[in-house]
């Protein structure tokens, strides 16, 4: 797959790792240009096998993303529109879009994530943000509008109510160490961590079945969008999904031939094991 001619951004493949840099000056601001190399992104990355992990990172030591084009709100209409006539923003239906591409999707997050920026973030599987640069806000309220790029949605699903209402309606900073806390993150590291901590983990799911991945990522999400008998038959749905197109029977074939679980030496060594067996095709 061609990952090339994007405006707002690069990307780089090695093996089946894709690293997008946001390179969008000054301070790479969320408008239609982003939107269009996202789109196109994640139309590329939902015909492509060959990719399993899309890390986004900034190549502004600032700003990951500012926050979304205030020319654009601008230009919004000043009537209601009726509910039965309302349809998907712009920037709801690329990063909904970008959520549900087959890929893990990581969060590099080392500058100010804001608005957009921070919504985009949460449409991503995992976010991690380096202490000390990492800054989020949801500053909506302040301008009289709320978080409409999935923000407002997104957010209670990530940290519950409570605090998802004082996050939005706080509108102010939070640093990597509180977004750990409040769970907005998967976890704050030191500046120096980040980046060995992000592609040893990118890396590590890289190894796995691209069908695998995505199953899972169904299934998770399922969980948290269907009632618990309906999201307990996706799982089964997905798993279906995943031996139908991955080697795990023969592995777990190959495991009972060996006698492989009832090695108590293996039963402490999983970490490593699940890595040896994807030598089993």
């Amino acid at each position: 797959m061609d990952y090339k001619n994007f405006q707002t951004f690069t990307a780089e493949q090695k093996g089946a790792i894709l690293t997008i840099t946001i390179n969008f000056g000054p301070v790479n601001v969320q408008g239609q240009e982003m939107l269009a190399d996202l789109n196109s992104l994640a139309l590329r990355l939902e015909r492509d096998r060959t990719v399993k992990v899309v890390i986004f990172q900034s190549a502004n030591p600032e700003i990951w993303v500012c926050h979304y084009d205030t020319n654009l709100l601008r230009d919004m209409s000043t009537e209601a529109v009726p509910r039965n006539e309302v349809a998907l923003l712009d920037l709801q239906a690329v990063l909904e879009r970008l959520s549900n591409v087959p890929q893990a999707t990581i969060a590099k997050i080392e500058g100010f994530a804001r608005g957009g920026g921070h919504e985009m973030a949460l449409a991503l599987d995992m976010r991690f943000a380096a202490r000390g640069k990492a800054k989020f806000m949801q500053m909506e309220v302040g301008m009289g509008i709320l978080p409409c790029g999935g923000g407002a949605s997104r957010m209670a699903r990530q940290v519950g109510l409570g605090k998802a209402l004082e996050i939005i309606l706080g509108a102010q900073d939070w640093d990597a160490d509180q977004a750990e806390k409040w769970g907005t993150i998967n976890k704050a590291l030191d500046a120096d961590e980040i980046g060995p901590y992000v592609d040893a983990l990118a890396k590590r799911i890289a190894q796995f079945p691209a069908e695998s991945i995505q199953a899972c990522k169904r299934a998770v999400y399922a969980s948290i969008d269907l009632p618990i008998a309906e999201a307990l038959k996706e799982e089964a749905y997905q798993l279906y999904q995943a031996t139908s197109k991955t080697p795990a029977i023969k592995r777990f074939t190959v495991a009972d031939e060996k006698g492989l679980q009832y090695d108590l030496e293996n039963q402490r060594n999983w970490e490593n094991m699940v890595m040896d067996v994807q030598e089993i095709n």
